[in-house]
C-alpha cells in the first residue's frame, strides 16, 4: 500500500505541530501540509489531492464546518476527520452529514487520537487492497460484525489478521509464478514465517495452491500459486 497522504488544518501552528508529531508514529502516513485558516486549506487540497484531511472547526477566516460543502463538491475522495474544541451539536451534526471520518474533542487523549488513526488506516488498506467484495468485507468496512466481548467477529482463526491477510493475497495475486514464504513475507513486510503462516490458512481454505519445486540443488521449496 503506497504512503496514505495527510494534509492537518489547524490555525494554532503549535497544536498542528502536535498532531503532526502523532502521525509521524504510523510508518503508512506522510504529512504532506499544513495549513492555518480555510483559504490555505482548500489550496493544499487541490495542489496536494490528500487522502485524509484533519480538519479544526475554529479558524480565522471560515468555520472549518463551512468548509465541508465545498470540500465535498470539489474533493470528494478525501477522507475527512475532524479536530475540535466546538461542542456544539449542530457542529457534530453538520459532520456526520457530510460523511466525515471521525469527531475528536480537544484536548485530544494521545491513546484516542492514535486509536482513530490507526482505525482510518485499516479501512483505507481494506478499500486498497483486491480483497473479493463480500457482505464480511462490507462489514469490516462499517465496523460491523462484532462479537458479544465487543471485538470484531470476522471469522478469522487465531493469529490471522484480515489486514495481513488481505495483503498477502495482494502480492500473490500480483505474481505471474508461484511464490515461497520467504517471497511474501518480503512482499508485505513481514518474516517467512508469519507469511506461511498465512499462507497455509489460505492453502486450508483452497484459496491457493501449494506445490513442493526442487531447485537446482534439489533442495525442496514450498510454492504457492493463487486460484
Amino acid at each position: 500500500m503506497d504512503s496514505i497522504q495527510v494534509v492537518i488544518a489547524e490555525d494554532d501552528f503549535r497544536v498542528a505541530d502536535i498532531h503532526e508529531r502523532f502521525l509521524r508514529k504510523f510508518k503508512d502516513i506522510d504529512v504532506v501540509g499544513k495549513s492555518l485558516n480555510g483559504e490555505q486549506t482548500l489550496q493544499l487540497l487541490k495542489e496536494k489531492n490528500p487522502d485524509l484531511l484533519i480538519l479544526d472547526v475554529y479558524m480565522p477566516d471560515r468555520l472549518g464546518s463551512d468548509l465541508l460543502p465545498i470540500i465535498r463538491e470539489s474533493f470528494p475522495k478525501v477522507s475527512i476527520i475532524m479536530i475540535t474544541a466546538a461542542t456544539d451539536k449542530v457542529f457534530l451534526e453538520k459532520a456526520l452529514s457530510y460523511g466525515v471520518e471521525n469527531y475528536l474533542i480537544k484536548p485530544v487523549n494521545r491513546e484516542k487520537f492514535d486509536e482513530v488513526i490507526l482505525e482510518y488506516i485499516k479501512k483505507h488498506s481494506l478499500l486498497s487492497s483486491n480483497q473479493e467484495i463480500n457482505q464480511n468485507f462490507v462489514d469490516l468496512l462499517f465496523h460491523k460484525g462484532i462479537n458479544e466481548k465487543g471485538g470484531k467477529s470476522t471469522g478469522l482463526p487465531k493469529g490471522i489478521d484480515e489486514i495481513t491477510l488481505g495483503k498477502v493475497k495482494d502480492v500473490l495475486q500480483k505474481s505471474i509464478k508461484g511464490l515461497s514464504a520467504e517471497e511474501v513475507g518480503k512482499g508485505i513486510g513481514a518474516s517467512r514465517i508469519t507469511a506461511r503462516r498465512y499462507l497455509e490458512y489460505l492453502s486450508s481454505i483452497q484459496e491457493v495452491k501449494a506445490e513442493v519445486v526442487y531447485g537446482i540443488v534439489g533442495r525442496p521449496e514450498r510454492k504457492y500459486y493463487p486460484l
